[in-house]
């Protein structure tokens, strides 16, 4: 008789452990994970970004020392995307689009400098700042692509949350909300706006 108690003990922890690895136990926590580890790839290529802008400044400040106010302006810039952070913890909507304010602010006040930059065909010669200016354009693009592997983590983990058979484990055992998007911000959108037509 025990044995019998054993076997369908055994036999109902082994139905258990079947059925709930296809059901979400581990890939929620694992489709969380992902998102807090794409997080912190975007957050680490800002950083490089704002790492390699003292460098540009310097080098452009020796060609451009009477350009102070753009300089400054991506001083200041810079100062404000590296003080804006993402808790992927607690990742939040309103984080988000902050945390897209200031990087934005910053690409815009690169944008003007690179604008300044065009009037000084010495500064554009020189090899410091070729180099430093390819490695700015090859960080734009890893944040692109660090961008990308987020929103497609978000999506996954979303899907997690949203669809059965995950969706059920999550109301039984973790109760995770869907996790905002990364979304077009107001400049990007102005951008898009003013593109040129082409017309033949």
């Amino acid at each position: 008789m025990r044995t019998t108690r054993w076997i369908v003990l055994v036999v109902l922890v082994a139905t258990l452990l079947v059925l709930s690895s296809g059901c979400g136990v581990s890939s929620l926590p694992k489709g969380k994970n992902a998102v807090e580890a794409a997080v912190a790839e975007v957050t680490n290529q800002y950083k490089r970004r704002a790492d390699l802008i003292p460098n540009l400044v310097q080098t452009v400040k020796g060609y451009a020392a009477h350009e102070s106010e753009t300089l400054q302006a991506v001083v200041e810039a810079r100062a404000k995307a590296s003080a804006a952070t993402i808790d992927p913890a607690n990742l939040s909507a309103e984080q988000i689009q902050e945390f897209q304010a200031a990087q934005g602010n910053l690409s815009q006040a690169l944008g003007k400098l690179m604008v300044v930059v065009e009037k000084y065909p010495d500064l554009k010669a020189d090899r410091n700042f070729r180099e430093l200016q390819a490695q700015l354009e090859g960080t734009e693009n890893r944040i692109t692509v660090a961008r990308n592997r987020h929103i497609e983590a978000i999506k996954g983990f979303n899907d997690l949350v949203t669809a059965p058979p995950e969706s059920w484990t999550n109301s039984l055992f973790y109760h995770y909300e869907k996790m905002p998007q990364w979304t077009v911000d107001d400049a990007e959108k102005a951008k898009i706006e003013a593109a040129p037509k082409v017309e033949f």
